[in-house]
């Protein structure tokens, strides 16, 4: 069954204020001084500073406190008592147009010496909310723009998503599209990289649902990985991603996404699309014209690289060279081979090199590969570049050509139609049957979601995270729930 070519660019603008929390030094907000008060008085706990949307005041605590037995000594108000009860006030999420009211404060002390009862105070007007200064303590920690059941996409992972959408969009393209279609690519998919983003990460926990393991095609991937880059071993290859700035275990976890993600659709989408020899025969006869051709020839390649090679080292990568040519002649897939073994740039694409009519190769490489007929090999030849083997993977004829020659093209071409409509149903079901939820001003760009995350005010109360994980703000409320968090 085929892969499915990888989820256009998951991996946006934000139409809205960001979520975040700001981390701050204690010494940047001077804390008011408490009433004075006797030594058995207790003062209610300074409430933390809450951020909030311009325009919305604070709400009032969600519910109050269940007050304390009465001291036999005195009649405490049940203000007092809840001030007892509850030291530290929890941040409450906002409701639009309700005012904050102080703590209840208590009467000086001179007053309860006079009465021998403790007096509340009318609670002041309305103020504006301390904020938190912006200074050099203060930073923005992470901002959470999609939840997906349990798992968050953050902001840094959408731009992590669109970089590599544009690498991938020019290695793709290297030598076969123009500069406008690798432009028009390269948007195309960093517009769709958080939709693809949310895709994989269903796609990734249904595979888990299913109990699907990939490991050991995780090991080969890394080995192929280590091969094509001249490594050692493993812990080379490890020191290799390292270096470049990239965490370990993150860059085998993306390689284990990717495989599960396609094993998914194979089983899920795939398995269920069939294409019939006579609906491959009746579309190549309502397509006749487009299989007029000029004379070509589709061609893989596999090149063992001696450029800034000492000449004492030729001999080993002409071993090389020769045994993957007859690792080929004894039946192993070129492709997996080209994967394994090839230094060049189409490795990843199983040597694929192109498409080429008479006049766009060199002389004495036309005259060669021309003469070949389909799945051909070259012999190991030594050029500028290092040693090349070429295998024809299709010849084509000047004309019309046969449907033998087309089968394969057209049978490709149907899957794929019908594969795109089926996985995008199969995403929806997975969507109505999961938790998504999505930050206001990303919905178009992610397909999008049950509900939204509210703009609603952030705590400056982080829980505590483990070493090496990321801090994120909480999503605030969901539409049409109690909470999105």
């Amino acid at each position: 069954m085929r892969n499915l070519a990888p989820l256009a660019a998951f991996w946006l603008i934000a139409a809205g204020a960001p979520l975040a929390l700001r981390a701050q030094d204690q010494s940047s907000a001077p804390a008011p001084k408490p009433p004075a008060a006797k030594p058995d008085d207790q003062q209610p706990a300074q409430a933390q500073p809450q951020l909030e949307k311009p325009g919305d005041a604070a709400p009032e605590p969600d519910a109050a406190a269940k007050p304390a037995a009465p001291a036999p000594a005195k009649q405490q108000t049940p203000q007092e008592s809840s001030s007892k009860d509850q030291q530290t006030p929890q941040p409450a999420m906002e409701k639009p147009g309700t005012a904050a009211p102080e703590p209840v404060a208590k009467a000086p002390a001179k007053n309860t010496a006079k009465t021998g009862a403790h007096s509340a105070a009318k609670p002041p007007a309305p103020k504006e909310p301390e904020k938190i200064p912006e200074g050099a303590n203060s930073h923005v920690v992470e901002e959470i723009i999609a939840r997906v059941n349990n798992e968050v996409i953050t902001r840094s992972d959408l731009d992590k998503a669109r970089t590599t959408a544009e690498e991938d969009a020019t290695q793709e393209c290297q030598g076969r599209c123009t500069p406008d279609q690798l432009k028009a690519d390269i948007e195309d998919r960093r517009k769709n990289a958080l939709r693809d983003l949310i895709d994989q990460s269903l796609l990734v926990q249904r595979g888990k649902d299913m109990g699907l393991s990939v490991e050991p095609e995780v090991i080969k991937r890394l080995d192929t990985i280590r091969i094509n880059n001249k490594l050692g071993s493993m812990e080379d290859l490890e020191k290799a991603v390292s270096s470049q700035g990239l965490n370990w275990e993150d860059f085998k976890d993306n390689i284990r996404k990717g495989i599960l993600t396609q094993r998914v659709i194979s089983q899920e989408v795939g398995s269920h699309i069939n294409v019939g020899h006579d609906e491959i025969e009746k579309y190549y006869n309502e397509h006749k014209k487009e299989y007029i051709r000029p004379e070509q020839v589709a061609l893989r390649e596999i090149v063992v690289s001696t450029e800034g090679k000492k000449d004492a080292e030729l001999p080993d990568l002409k071993k090389k060279a020769d045994t993957a040519l007859k690792r080929v002649q004894d039946g192993e897939d070129f492709g997996e081979i080209a994967k394994r073994l090839s230094d060049g740039s189409t490795a990843k694409q199983g040597g694929f090199l192109g498409v080429y009519k008479r006049g766009e190769l060199a002389k004495e490489l036309e005259d060669k590969v021309f003469a070949m007929k389909k799945n051909e090999l070259t012999d190991v030849m030594d050029t500028k570049q290092g040693y090349l083997i070429l295998q024809v993977l299709e010849h084509y004829d000047e004309g019309e050509q046969p449907l033998s020659k087309v089968e394969n093209e057209i049978t490709e071409h149907i899957y794929n139609q019908r594969m795109e409509p089926k996985l995008r149903e199969y995403l929806k079901t997975l969507r109505e049957q999961s938790y998504v939820v999505i930050k206001p001003g990303y919905a178009e760009l992610a397909g999008g979601g049950n509900s939204e995350i509210q703009e609603v005010s952030a705590t400056p109360e982080v829980t505590k995270s483990k070493k090496g994980r990321k801090k994120f703000l909480l999503f605030g409320k969901r539409s049409g729930a109690a909470s999105g968090a």
